[in-house]
């Protein structure tokens, strides 16, 4: 029953119906079932007590301190999207580096993962450089699967350099499931991890992935000059409009957004803030920037504000649903099924990780981060963290596993934002073939990361 309750949501996912509601009515659909079966004398392994807890689950979701952040770093992002603070620094760093070859797919890079920091929102981010950066790289005689390889792979950084909203998603999942394990294995007075600590584990990576991009993209400048040509930086500036100095463009470009993300993540290196907190930091910041540059008025604010109120209670209601979904599985002995199943894998932890790792890559074709967060996480998390997996090293091997999951043809939701900005002369072909060298530095990544722990535990042991 647990494996048809878990096939029959993914089903109902499939044909398009919302998140929240699928989760929540396909869990009411099998505990209504059960029940009925109990009643008739059918021997079910149901236990209709554990949906008693679901009222203290709703209040521990509404009351909870660390999912406040959500809200508040999407009004930040929505702010910063809206009042174009990525069009000026795109402007001022495509005329410092586009006189190189491939300087303008650097450019990219670069302000993508500023604007990955700052909005920490996939979609956002994708749409945004597609929409500012593509038109130029294709005038400059980029080739169309570079130009449109290197946004899709630089959008979805906003999965793991924080502040991303997937990790404090994360951070808050893997901190109930990690409990969970320890009481589950007798220890009373159990650790916790924060998303604090998930920020700090994604700081390496992340830079190295962006690393990774920028060696990649000059290899192939060198490679096949044609493909990444280098631009004229006279006639890039008067295209862009900027006939002055580079360098008032550039402090006006750069420097508030470096602050604004200094100001969120070094309050909560330093140790002076939580997440929740410099959340709120970056969101007051993000509308400070907004009012120097005169873009903020009522009704972009009155824009901002329903945005962020949508996908909040977006985020919320699929909280709920998956709640639900999560206490029925267990009732149905769902999470007895998961431990047995780990156990009897070849190759012990070993075994488990990679079939997890699997199965979240090809959800990630089908589902968003919030549901696999929700779902999935949920079921797996606390067996492997019995198993003696470091809770920190998971959570940053699932960031990295939905990023690429984000980028696989056919299904990958970062090529689906791109194609909606993308001009009809490039083909959807060309978007695909450009993400490939792309998907292979992420799968290293996280090669790296499974032979290499430290990589994203060493850090916070530091902090």
């Amino acid at each position: 029953m647990p494996l048809f309750l878990f096939l029959t949501v993914c089903a109902v996912l499939m044909l398009g119906y919302p998140v929240a509601l699928s989760l929540a009515g396909t869990a009411l659909i099998f505990a209504g079932l059960g029940h009925l079966m109990l009643q008739m004398g059918v021997p079910v392994p149901f236990e209709p007590r554990m949906l008693g807890a679901m009222p203290n689950r709703l209040y521990g979701i509404m009351t909870n301190q660390t999912l406040l952040a959500v809200p508040l770093f999407v009004l930040m992002g929505v702010l910063l999207e809206k009042s174009r603070v990525a069009e000026t620094l795109l402007d001022a760093m495509a005329m410092l580096f586009g006189s190189l070859r491939g300087g303008l797919g650097i450019s990219v890079i670069l302000v993508g993962m500023l604007l990955a920091a700052s909005t920490g929102i996939v979609g956002a981010t994708v749409v945004t450089m597609g929409l500012l950066s593509l038109p130029t790289m294709l005038k400059r005689d980029y080739s169309p699967s570079l130009a449109t390889g290197t946004i899709c792979a630089t959008g979805t950084l906003g999965q793991i350099i924080p502040p991303s909203i997937a990790l404090v998603l994360l951070g808050d999942v893997l901190s109930n499931a990690y409990q969970q394990a320890q009481l589950a294995m007798g220890v009373w007075s159990p650790k916790t991890v924060s998303v604090g600590d998930l920020f700090v584990g994604a700081l390496v990576p992340g830079l190295l992935l962006v690393a990774a991009y920028i060696v990649y993209l000059l290899a192939v400048a060198w490679w096949k000059p044609a493909s990444a040509p280098p631009a004229d930086r006279e006639a890039l500036k008067q295209e862009l409009g900027h006939t002055g100095s580079l360098w008032p463009l550039l402090i006006k470009g750069l420097i508030p957004p470096v602050l604004l993300i200094v100001a969120v993540l070094g309050s909560i290196l330093g140790g002076f803030a939580t997440p929740t907190e410099a959340s709120a930091v970056g969101a007051m910041g993000a509308l400070l920037l907004a009012l120097t540059n005169r873009r903020l008025n009522v009704a972009m604010l009155r824009e901002v504000v329903q945005s962020t109120a949508k996908v909040t209670s977006m985020v919320f209601l699929i909280l709920i649903g998956a709640a639900l979904f999560s206490l029925v599985f267990r009732a149905y002995g769902g999470e007895e099924l998961v431990k047995h199943l780990f156990e009897a894998l070849p190759g012990g932890v070993v075994g488990a990780t990679l079939v997890v790792m699997l199965v979240i890559f090809l959800l990630g074709f089908i589902l968003d981060f919030i549901e696999i967060t929700f779902v999935v996480v949920p079921i797996v998390g606390p067996v492997l963290l019995m198993m003696g997996l470091d809770p920190i090293w998971l959570g940053i091997m699932i960031a990295v596993n939905l990023q690429t999951s984000f980028l696989t043809p056919p299904f990958g939701f970062a090529l689906f934002y791109l194609r909606g900005v993308t001009p009809d002369s490039v083909p959807t072909a060309a978007i695909y073939r450009g993400v490939i060298p792309f998907i292979l530095l992420q799968l290293g990544m996280l090669l790296a990361l499974a032979l290499f722990p430290g990589l994203a535990t060493w850090l916070p042991s530091v902090l």
